[in-house]
């Protein structure tokens, strides 16, 4: 396979033009240098000195001569103007000239760089440029780009031909002289620690005094003079070049906080530096920006969807999560996620605050985290990474350090991975039947926590599958069987296809074993140099890969997740790694932005074409969530938040149809309009009155500004989002109604509800056992614990990044092993307060204990449920209630010391019988008979009792709804306590309201003391009143 290489995107095309033209009015530099030219280029070939300028060795370097306080900032300004940048600080004559362009991963930032040199080199004749690169993996890939766009550059430049490029190597020092005295154009590609290891002058000048030093093999080679430079030190004859130094990925060049890196670009005396990334730690003169959201909205790369696995009903192990440590004056805290009981006896998955020595079984409420402690938590230097951090967990026998993001125990892991393969291949399968037409290859990629699950090692080292490998054959056999694929499969023979279709990218370490060498696979961070071969061969194999000719189609990895890395046809990604990083949403989605190519090297375009999936076990919310974060600490890009320059590049035509920009001093004009009318706060962010103002096409802006309206408007409507309403926003205060509530028909009302009463229960102990065993053996069925798909769109725009359902699976059933079993005797004695004997009385006598075994969490909480509602219903049945005494009551006046409280959407307004000017209502049907009992004559007066208003009863207090005074006849006056319900049956009440209503109706039987005592009554609508249905007594 040849890749096609586009030259006329039009984004790329700016990033260049945004480099060229800094030195736009560069002079020609001729002079004396003719002569010289022609005795180097040999008779009658004079050559061109454009832009260059001789050294004082005898070679050829690149000259600038234009001001740099005056032409070259002037330049500066321009290109951002243009490209709708802040303006940076003057340039000084004496400060290094850097300056960056940020290009989001998979765009063609290498193929952006390397056309700069040939644009330089065309127009200004800048001939020497120095790549450097902060390791192996990039060094390969713009080796590789170097070798296949040769043809293609020197297409487009024919002057250009016969460049050369070099990767640079100590031990061909000579590369180094070519570079410095060949007219043509010379790239020299250069490891960032390449460079740190040359050293410096200092150290090169105490070798050359110490003569047993100076016998060794020097490691200043760089800083010597050498035969093969022609007796030239290295460092000279690149200082004296002037090269131009392009650096990729300069935040993982520069060296950090003592910049170890940087200091060494410095010794290259350098024109300038151009430095390239999706992620700058520091932004030296932005000349031109294509963030993630610009290469999202553009379609440049692929768009992002995420299949979450939620896992349900599982809680049969102890799960710690470490996720954050914190030292605040002095105490540190862990923040970790563990598997809670709440105080309904539910567990659910929660995060506390632990500290040294706490107990995870008290902390937790479960006895599954028995003798489970924390123990040391170190909250590290600051200085560097999460891996600084760790909590120790003490746990039976043995201790586990958790680092941040990391877990112990949870679901059976191995049965996760297992639906994790099965639907990566899935997706990589449904993705195939509908490219392979198009002449795509899909590829997927794993990301592995420990090489030893793909691959082990016999006794006599020769290669054995690991977990990983077996399941995923066991996987891909079972859907090359499925009906759905039967098309990609054919004549296939599944017995060898299998096995090679996968294969692994990992680092190599030789060992002896069984008396001979063999190479195996090793773990590594991703940053060492046993990397470097991981790096090469993915390289190298880029073509291959992508080739219907290669059966490999799925690639294991285990350190990958870092720049360089990549493929244009990866389509699925899964990531099993549980190093965690900061960064990981968005290493890993780096992996497989760029678009896809067809058999011929052409890229495909389109997000119906392009679609990345990614396999995760977050849900599809926190991915959006934690992605939206990854891409602020990457890029810088304040989500939502307008800035004073966004206006500045805006086309303005004057009356004489010239167009330029609206301006940087016209951009920050308008912002402060915006921030003084309050459509924006005082750090830029949007707020929701510019967001209806946008949504209703009521933007207001200064007369000078209305000729720009439709671009200022596309701007903002990028930059803010959705309209979401935000209840708290819309709460009301509501008064009392005086003239209602001081009444005599509400006091008439008031006095027959009001009094207070307490309760006592007796109930049968054989007859609750009965319905215990009933209730348990009717309950639902206790299934495994299971794992449902939800997939997701992540659509990434200016106000954020917005996750949009799109699918859901069937759950599936995970196979676990070796689940403890804990005493179930002892968990349901805590939950429902019974005595052993009697709890194994109705496991015993019941049907359900084999249930037990297969789910023993979900059992326990079943079980529990059960006895606590067969309790309740006992509790019910033998409930007697007694009217305290005259003192014992609610007080009139707490309808106005009592503050109450509603949201505008949940309100009846400015009702005329109600003791409140508005009505609060929690449903549809409540807000339906409030109406009613406004429009009825027949209603005197009514309330809806508010939230202080209690009933005691076994199953907690109960609140009844309404209180309503009617006149029939104009004589006759009935008193009602009303529960307004959707269903009058009993059956189709949940068993605790239901029992509170119970509750209530006998609270109020034992206030009748009178003829006309207040009823109370179950209705759906104020005719059901009137029917006197359910009415009590």
């Amino acid at each position: 396979m040849k890749l096609h290489f586009e030259s006329d995107l039009p984004y790329q095309i700016d990033a260049i033009e945004a480099v060229c033209d800094l030195f736009r009015g560069q002079e020609v530099c001729r002079s004396v240098f003719t002569i010289t030219a022609q005795a180097l280029g040999g008779a009658g070939t004079p050559q061109s000195f454009e832009g260059k300028q001789f050294t004082e060795s005898g070679g050829i370097g690149n000259a600038l001569q234009l001001i740099i306080d005056e032409e070259l900032n002037e330049n500066l300004q321009q290109v951002q103007l243009r490209n709708g940048l802040p303006p940076s600080l003057p340039l000084e004559s004496k400060q290094p000239l850097d300056f960056t362009v940020e290009m989001e991963t998979g765009t063609g930032k290498t193929y952006v760089y390397l056309r700069s040199v040939f644009e330089l080199n065309q127009r200004y004749g800048f001939t020497k440029f120095v790549v450097v690169v902060p390791s192996v993996a990039i060094k390969e890939g713009v080796n590789k780009t170097l070798q296949i766009t040769r043809e293609h550059f020197e297409g487009l430049y024919p002057s250009a031909k016969g460049y050369e490029f070099f990767q640079y190597d100590s031990d061909k020092l000579g590369q180094v002289r070519n570079f410095a005295t060949s007219p043509n154009i010379q790239i020299m590609v250069i490891t960032v620690g390449a460079i740190n290891k040359f050293g410096d002058e200092a150290a090169a000048q105490a070798e050359e005094s110490d003569e047993a030093k100076r016998r060794e093999k020097s490691k200043n080679k760089m800083y010597r003079a050498s035969e093969k430079t022609g007796g030239e030190r290295p460092i000279d004859l690149i200082r004296q070049t002037r090269p131009i130094l392009i650096v990729d990925e300069p935040q993982s060049v520069d060296g950090g906080i003592d910049g170890k890196g940087k200091k060494a670009l410095a010794h290259m005396s350098p024109l300038c530096t151009l430095r390239y990334s999706a992620t700058h730690a520091e932004k030296h003169h932005m000349v031109y920006r294509l963030d993630a959201v610009d290469a999202y909205e553009q379609r440049l790369v692929k768009q992002i969807e995420v299949a979450a696995a939620t896992v349900q009903g599982g809680n049969n192990r102890p799960y710690v999560k470490l996720l954050a440590i914190n030292n605040k004056r002095g105490v540190i805290l862990a923040s970790i996620e563990v598997d809670r009981e709440n105080a309904a006896g539910v567990v659910r998955r929660d995060t506390i605050q632990v500290q040294d020595g706490f107990d995870l079984e008290q902390e937790t409420g479960r006895a599954l985290y028995a003798d489970i402690r924390i123990g040391e938590i170190r909250a590290g230097s600051g200085k560097k990474t999460s891996n600084d951090q760790f909590l120790e967990l003490k746990v039976p026998g043995s201790e586990v350090f958790l680092h941040i993001g990391e877990a112990w125990s949870d679901v059976d892991a191995s049965a996760v991975h297992r639906e994790m393969i099965r639907r990566t291949i899935k997706e990589h399968l449904d993705k195939e039947k509908r490219l392979r037409p198009l002449g795509v290859k899909v590829l997927s990629l794993f990301f592995i926590d420990e090489v030893a699950k793909y691959r082990q090692y016999d006794k006599q080292g020769n290669p054995v599958k690991g977990e990983y490998a077996t399941i995923f054959e066991e996987e891909y056999k079972r859907w090359a069987r499925h009906p759905d694929y039967q098309s990609l499969f054919g004549e296939i023979d599944l017995t060898t296809a299998a096995d090679e279709v996968h294969n692994g990218y990992f680092s190599i370490d030789k060992k002896k074993v069984g008396g001979k060498t063999v190479e195996m696979l090793k773990d590594t961070s991703g940053t060492t140099a046993a990397d470097d071969d991981t790096y090469n061969l993915i390289m190298r194999d880029k073509e291959k890969l992508l080739s219907f000719e290669s059966p490999l189609k799925f690639i294991f990895s285990h350190s990958a997740l870092k720049e360089g890395w990549d493929n244009p046809n990866v389509f699925q990604i899964c990531n099993f790694s549980t190093r965690e990083t900061e960064r990981w949403r968005r290493q890993t989605i780096g992996r497989g932005l760029r678009l896809c190519v067809n058999q011929k090297g052409e890229r495909l375009r389109g997000f119906e074409i392009n679609t990345l999936t990614v396999i995760a076990t977050e849900s599809y919310e926190q991915f959006a969530e934690n992605l939206q974060k990854d891409i602020e600490k990457d890029t810088g890009i304040q989500f939502g938040v307008v800035h004073d320059h966004e206006f500045a590049g805006i086309p303005v035509t004057s009356e004489t149809g010239d167009v330029s920009p609206f301006g940087f001093e016209a951009s920050k004009t308008l912002w402060g309009h915006l921030q003084a009318v309050g459509y924006i706060s005082d750090k830029g962010k949007v707020q929701d009155s510019l967001k209806t103002a946008l949504k209703t096409g009521s933007l207001k802006l200064p007369a000078q500004f209305e000729a720009q309206l439709p671009q200022i408007v596309a701007v903002l409507k990028k930059l803010s989002g959705k309209l979401e309403v935000k209840n708290a926003d819309n709460r009301k205060p509501i008064s009392v109604r005086k003239s209602v509530l001081l009444s005599p028909d509400f006091k008439a009302l008031w006095d027959r509800i009001k009094h207070k009463t307490t309760y006592r229960v007796q109930f049968d102990n054989e007859k609750l056992i009965e319905r215990c065993i009933e209730a348990l053996d009717k309950a639902p069925a206790v299934s495994k614990t299971r794992l449902q798909w939800k997939k997701a769109g992540m659509a990434i725009g200016k106000s954020g990044v917005d996750a949009l359902l799109r699918s859901v699976s069937e759950s599936i059933a995970l196979h676990e092993a070796d689940i403890e079993l804990p005493d179930v005797l002892t968990e349901l004695q805590d939950r429902t307060q019974l005595t052993r004997k009697t709890i194994a009385r109705i496991l015993i006598e019941s049907t359900r204990l084999n249930d037990f075994k297969r789910n023993p969490q979900q059992f326990i909480e079943l079980a529990s449920d059960a006895i606590n509602r067969c309790k309740r219903l006992a509790l019910v049945d033998g409930i007697k209630y007694q009217r305290l005494g005259d003192e014992h009551y609610y007080a009139q006046a707490l309808f106005e010391s009592e503050e109450l409280s509603g949201y505008l959407q949940n309100l009846v307004l400015n009702t005329e019988k109600s003791v409140y000017e508005h009505v609060v209502y929690d449903s549809a049907i409540e807000r339906d008979f409030a109406e009613s009992l406004e429009k009825n004559e027949a209603i005197k007066v009514y309330a809806k009792l508010p939230g202080w208003f209690k009933v005691p009863t076994p199953l907690g207090t109960y609140n009844p709804d309404w209180a309503v005074l009617v006149t029939l006849d104009g004589q006759e006056r009935l008193y009602f306590v009303v529960e307004t319900k959707g269903s009058l049956f009993d059956d189709e009440l949940r068993d605790r309201e239901g029992g509170k209503i119970e509750c209530g109706a006998a609270h109020f039987t034992a206030l009748a003391r009178e003829v006309d005592a207040a009823r109370y009554v179950i209705a759906r609508s104020v005719e059901d009143v009137f029917a006197k249905k359910r009415v009590w007594p």
